[in-house]
């Protein structure tokens, strides 16, 4: 399964299981891939998300309900709660979650 991730904090990427390939540039956000993991909050623009063509779950501060929602409205296809998504992360990766 290809993964790929915009999380530009070094700390959250260490809290995610190994395999998943971290892009420093979001316009790869678009490569093939069976998964796309978005830091929301990060993300320069919610425009990137329009050429996405793999499932994408982003994550963003539970507080931010407006850019949850702008996500949804954007294409994202799954938003979770920040607190959600880490304790999810393996599950998701790996396609259970």
């Amino acid at each position: 399964m290809t993964v790929i991730a915009w999380v530009p904090d070094l700390m959250d990427r260490s809290r995610f299981p190994p395999g998943v390939e971290f892009v420093t540039d979001p316009a790869r956000l678009s490569e093939p891939a069976d998964l796309v993991i978005i830091d929301l909050a990060r993300l320069p623009s919610l425009e990137v998300l329009g050429p996405i063509v793999a499932p994408t779950v982003g994550f963003a501060p539970h507080v931010d309900g407006d850019l949850a929602e702008a996500a949804r409205q954007a294409g994202c296809d799954d938003v979770l709660a920040r607190s959600v998504f880490f304790r999810r992360v393996a599950d998701i990766v790996s396609g259970a979650g």
